[in-house]
């Protein structure tokens, strides 16, 4: 068995795409995934398959949500080992790194979008795009940030949901423990 994380984007907030954790655990279930987790209502969720390709259990997740809920989530799925490596390469002190965000991509882009989606700098905000995330840092946190994941979204053409240094954390404790 393999452990996964699914990580979906734009749940559960504002109350739009109202997604119970409780449905959501029962419908992967259903789905024949095993040991199924959520973690707080943001839509992260761990469990086992014996897949290994996790476009195809992205594929499962999306159709069954879509079917059950009626409306239409993206989910990105990613081992757990996947998940680690992305968390320990993060770039930053770990001082920073405490207080940064993890926006994890669902395609890797091309370098020269990369290039040119780095061009724009805000002052007292950083970030790194490296491989399939973009490590984010700001000084006056997330909520005041002029950080945009839609313009980095449109840049790199893929698709991004940003999980905290403290989720990152909570996930692979939780998957370890499976």
């Amino acid at each position: 068995m393999n452990t996964y994380i699914a990580l979906f984007k734009g749940i559960n907030v504002g109350g739009h795409k109202k997604v119970p954790m409780v449905d959501l655990r029962q419908l992967l279930t259903k789905s024949g995934f095993k040991n199924v987790q959520t973690y707080i209502q943001s839509g992260n969720v761990i469990f086992q398959s014996s897949k290994d390709n996790t476009a195809e259990i992205e594929d499962i997740i999306q159709n069954a949500t879509t079917s059950y809920f009626g409306f239409e989530v993206s989910v990105l799925v990613k081992t757990r080992t996947h998940i680690k490596r992305i968390f320990d390469a993060c770039p930053f002190s770990e001082e920073k790194k405490q207080a940064s965000y993890f926006a994890m991509l669902y395609d890797k882009p091309d370098e020269a979008l990369v290039t040119l989606a780095s061009e724009k700098i805000y002052e007292g905000e950083e970030y790194y795009i490296l491989n399939d995330c973009i490590y984010f840092f700001c000084e006056k946190g997330y909520g005041q940030a002029k950080f945009n994941l839609n313009y980095f979204e449109r840049k790199l053409k893929t698709t991004a949901t940003a999980r905290n240094y403290n989720t990152m954390v909570k996930l692979l404790s939780l998957s370890a423990e499976i």
